[in-house]
């Protein structure tokens, strides 16, 4: 059976697989963390993504252990084979852990810079031939897995998130990097001697430019994420704890279009937000509106706590405004300093006929 199904292969598909089989263990890596990852402070995945952290962090070191040759021949060429597969499928699986729990955390707009990582990291694999260029791409690489993955985890175990966890957790990640290059002094001295100032500029530009994305609100507010947001009518807290939350219904040819809605006393913006466990911080809604101008003009800002809801679904919290006039609006959820986590647009139009309101329990 086996026999049959490797000659339906031509062998110059197998060839030409084994060309790219570094690209091929990346995104294997990619698809397994796309699949398992669900919820960022569940036991299961934080040993998931340390899995991916720790094969990644050792079979980059036993790689150039093996480019010494001091090792028995059999077990050089056994590492100099394997190695490479295991660095690359380390390096796939925290790009793509990133990638599953920061794309959730905002819009995936705010997700593009990663997006474009992962395309270079693919490129990179095919095009870098070069000995001292694939080791600063790969060093580049592990930092900036291991980078992210320091600030993901880290808000989740201390409870806390803002400026100064994310610059803590920052400085943790440059650690560890700066531990695996002294060691890489140590097993291959000359080599890393030769390259001393690329290793140097290589570290500094992936630093900066985290903190560059972070402070300038590209990277995603992790570990929150946004699971729903609703433009409604009106929401009131019941005595049970629930929300009864009255929407207008849309045509169904505004499907992919903003909605219009035609309020009557108030517009409400309605929002669940996962928090991890022993996570609390405040959550703003911005409202804004398009001026004559055609830019966008804060109406109000109004901020409330959010706690971890126990649940995926997570913690329900609501704005509202009495105050507004037609035209082109939208209401923004986000962090204290300005990070989106997601936002939504609509219309107003005061006069006009409203569609059916429907009224749920949340």
């Amino acid at each position: 059976m086996l026999q049959r199904l490797t000659k339906k292969i031509p062998r110059e598909q197998i060839a030409h697989l084994k060309q790219h089989w570094l690209t091929v263990s990346f995104v294997f890596g990619f698809i397994g963390d796309i699949i398992l990852l669900n919820q960022i402070d569940s036991v299961v995945d934080n040993l998931i993504l340390l899995f991916s952290a720790t094969t990644a962090t050792i079979s980059f070191l036993l790689l150039y252990v093996a480019a010494i040759d001091r090792l028995p021949k059999w077990l050089s060429d056994f590492l100099k084979k394997y190695a490479p597969m295991a660095m690359q499928y380390g390096f796939g699986g925290l790009l793509s852990g990133m990638l599953v729990f920061y794309g959730r955390s905002g819009d995936w707009l705010a997700s593009a810079p990663f997006l474009l990582v992962i395309v270079a990291v693919i490129f990179g694999n095919e095009f870098i031939k070069k000995r001292s260029d694939r080791f600063i791409y790969h060093l580049a690489l592990y930092y900036i897995g291991m980078f992210s993955y320091i600030v993901l985890v880290v808000p989740v175990v201390l409870g806390k998130m803002g400026d100064g966890i994310f610059i803590l957790s920052g400085l943790i990640a440059l650690a560890i990097v700066v531990c695996v290059v002294q060691l890489l002094y140590r097993i291959v001295p000359n080599f890393m001697m030769t390259n001393t100032k690329r290793i140097i500029l290589t570290m500094g530009f992936v630093y900066i430019g985290f903190n560059s994305l972070y402070f300038a609100n590209i990277i995603p507010p992790i570990p929150l994420s946004l699971t729903k947001l609703e433009v409604t009518h009106g929401v009131v807290r019941l005595e049970t704890g629930d929300y009864r939350v009255v929407y207008e219904e849309q045509p169904w040819w505004r499907a992919a279009l903003p909605p219009v809605i035609h309020p009557s006393g108030t517009v409400a913006c309605f929002a669940r937000v996962y928090a991890p466990t022993k996570l609390s911080t405040n959550i703003y809604h911005r409202w804004e509106f398009k001026n004559t101008e055609g830019k966008w003009q804060e109406h109000a800002r109004i901020s409330y706590q959010v706690l971890s809801s126990g649940t995926l679904a997570g913690y329900r919290g609501y704005t509202q405004i009495a105050s507004f006039s037609d035209g082109e609006w939208r209401c923004s959820v986000e962090t204290a300093r300005g990070a989106v986590l997601g936002r939504e647009t609509f219309y107003i139009k005061a006069s006009g006929t409203p569609g059916t309101l429907v009224t749920r329990i949340e």
